[in-house]
């Protein structure tokens, strides 16, 4: 795989993780790593930016729910950004967009975790 498959920047004091390309079972371990990585530094918030995801497999919403479970027990404001066929559709057939907070844009995300 070529380039970095997560990103990590903060705005206010919220971690925003962005992921691209495919997120399946060989590159979910690169996000749930940015994922740990971001809540070490205790932030007020955390988004999960899929909107440059191609492919979301199960591994990669496996770790949405782990994160969703982690930021629960931890206070921790949590939110998705999933925009697209590729990305919010397997969220909606497995009900996992039930279960966390999911974002049509991270301006959105932004505002519904700073509100």
């Amino acid at each position: 795989m070529d380039g970095q498959l997560c990103t990590e920047t903060w705005v206010d004091g919220v971690a925003v993780v962005a992921a691209s390309g495919d997120l399946d079972m060989l590159t979910a371990p690169q996000l749930r790593d940015a994922i740990a990585a971001a809540l070490t530094k205790e932030p007020t918030g955390l988004v999960v930016d899929l909107s440059a995801v191609d492919f979301l497999g199960s591994a990669g919403m496996q770790v949405l729910m782990e994160t969703h479970n982690q930021t629960t027990g931890a206070g921790v404001k949590y939110a998705v950004v999933a925009d697209g066929p590729a990305t919010s559709r397997p969220l909606k057939i497995t009900g996992i967009a039930d279960l966390i907070g999911l974002h049509s844009s991270l301006d959105v995300a932004l505002e519904k975790l700073n509100a």
